[in-house]
C-alpha cells in the first residue's frame, strides 16, 4: 500500500499546480471507505489554499473545509488539465480551473473525506492518534526512546503502529531495522538508548532516500504526474527473502508478523 514516502511524492507532485484553483465540480463512482460527508454541488466555486501531508493522509485545504485523502491499499491521484475518460476504477474526481484530479482505487480502501477543519470529530477521529513525523523536528531519538520503552510488543509491529511515529510502513521497517542492525522480532521496551538512536536515523534516512527515489511502485503507485518510484530498486532486504545479503551475503530470511511479511538478514540484524 501506499506508505509516507508515495503520499509525500503524490503531494509534491500536485500540491503547486492545483494551489488557488476554483472548484467547477465534484464526482463520485462507487463508494469508498467512507463517505465524502457533504453534497457534491456545495463544493462548487470553493478554491484550493494548500495541500498538506499527515502520515498517510494528504490534506487538501480549501477556503472552507477541507479534503482528507487515503489511498488506502491500491490508490493513486492523477492531477493534469487533460485525463482520459474516466475508467471503472475511478472513484472521485475533482474537477477544477486549474485541471482535474482524480482517485484511481481498484480495491476501493481509498478515502476522500470532506471536514470542516482538524477540529470537526471525522478529522480528530482519523488524525488524533497519529504520531510524531519522522522528517520533521519534533522526531527526536531521547523521546524515541521513552516512548519504545513503553512497549512491550516486538520494535518492528511498534513501528508499523504508527502511534510512536507516522508513516513507516512495511517496506520502510524493513528496511530501516536492517540499516539500524536490529532484529524485526526484538522487544521494543528492550533497546538501549543507542540502539534506539540508530533506528532513529536509519528511518530518517530510509524515508528521506525513499521520497528523493519517487517512493515504491510494487503494483499499481504512480505519483499524480504519472511517474513511478525506483525505491524498491534500492532495497536491502525488503522482497529478497533467499537472496544473500548486500553486505555479508547471508540468506535474506521471511517471517510473518501480525500478517505482513518481514525481511530481515540474521547476521547483520542482532536481537
Amino acid at each position: 500500500m501506499p506508505e509516507l514516502p508515495e503520499v509525500e511524492v503524490t503531494r509534491r507532485s500536485f500540491a503547486d499546480r492545483i494551489l488557488g484553483a476554483e472548484v467547477l465540480s465534484a464526482h463520485l463512482g462507487k463508494p469508498l471507505r467512507w463517505p465524502l460527508g457533504c453534497l457534491p454541488e456545495t463544493l462548487v466555486g470553493r478554491r484550493v489554499t494548500s495541500v498538506r501531508r499527515r502520515g498517510k493522509y494528504l490534506l487538501i485545504d480549501l477556503d472552507v473545509g477541507c479534503f482528507l485523502v487515503h489511498l488506502g491499499m491500491s490508490g493513486s491521484l492523477a492531477f493534469d488539465r487533460r485525463l482520459p475518460p474516466a475508467g471503472a476504477h475511478d472513484h472521485f474526481e475533482l474537477r477544477t480551473t486549474l485541471g482535474t484530479l482524480r482517485l484511481h482505487d481498484p480495491r476501493r480502501f481509498g478515502a476522500v473525506v470532506w471536514v470542516s477543519g482538524e477540529d470537526d470529530e471525522r478529522a480528530r477521529k482519523l488524525l488524533g492518534g497519529l504520531g510524531v513525523e519522522p522528517l520533521e523536528a519534533g522526531f527526536d531519538p531521547e523521546s524515541f526512546h521513552r516512548s519504545l520503552k513503553t512497549r512491550r510488543a516486538s520494535i518492528k509491529q511498534v513501528l508499523l503502529a504508527g502511534d510512536i511515529v507516522v508513516g513507516v510502513g512495511n517496506i520502510y521497517a524493513s528496511e530501516a531495522l536492517f540499516l539500524a542492525g536490529i532484529r524485526p522480532t526484538t522487544r521494543a521496551d528492550r533497546l538501549s538508548l543507542p540502539r534506539a538512536r540508530r533506528l532513529h536515523g536509519a528511518i530518517v534516512d530510509v524515508l528521506s532516500r525513499a521520497v528523493a527515489l519517487g517512493g515504491s511502485t510494487l503494483r499499481d503507485f504512480r505519483s499524480a504526474a504519472g511517474q513511478d518510484g525506483y525505491f524498491q530498486l534500492d532495497a536491502s532486504v525488503y522482497d529478497r527473502a533467499g537472496q544473500p545479503c548486500r553486505t555479508c551475503a547471508s540468506v535474506i530470511r521471511l517471517i510473518r508478523q501480525g500478517q505482513r511479511s518481514t525481511y530481515y538478514c540474521p547476521f547483520c540484524q542482532k536481537p
